[in-house]
């Protein structure tokens, strides 16, 4: 049985955007299209309707290509334990107020037993502060805690 990824929306953002001239962003971008040829072969892919619902948003064409790139990946639903917990990080400060979004791809992570969620969000879920402030305050509350993860580490593994 492969490993449950649930896989966040700057993931699908960076994959299928045109290439960035940022050198770093650009470098993103190149992981991400290495990491979802192999990925299939590797790991269980998930992406709940929240990620569908933001891949929606903004420029048309753009949404067209990322909605494109999820059709057909396999839903983990977003179930009212996760609704909960998801405004339980935001109380006890694990996540911002200001992103309930981010808050709830934690939580649907969680409760779906994915070990890794797969991220660009460094603010809120990937940089080294905010994986150790998750990590600890999902520890303290007794919940399952997928490894928050980019597609760059997650190709190293």
């Amino acid at each position: 049985m492969k490993p449950l990824v649930y896989v966040e929306t700057s993931v699908i953002s960076y994959l299928t955007a045109r290439t960035s001239s940022h050198l770093v962003t650009a470098a993103r971008q190149a992981w991400t299209s290495e990491w979802w040829e192999i990925a299939p072969s590797h790991w269980d892919l998930r992406i709940s309707e929240l990620v569908i619902r933001e891949a929606a948003r903004g420029d048309s064409q753009a949404a067209q290509r990322r909605l494109a790139a999820l059709a057909s990946m396999a839903i983990v639903e977003m179930t009212e334990e996760s609704q909960i917990l998801a405004r339980r990080l935001i109380e006890i400060g694990a996540v911002p107020a200001s992103e309930p979004e981010d808050a709830l791809h934690i939580a649907v992570a969680s409760v779906s037993n994915a070990e890794f969620l797969v991220t660009w969000n460094f603010a809120h879920l990937a940089g080294p502060a905010a994986k150790m402030k998750l990590q600890n305050h999902l520890r303290e509350i007794g919940v399952h805690i997928p490894l928050l993860t980019t597609p760059e580490e997650l190709m190293e593994s």
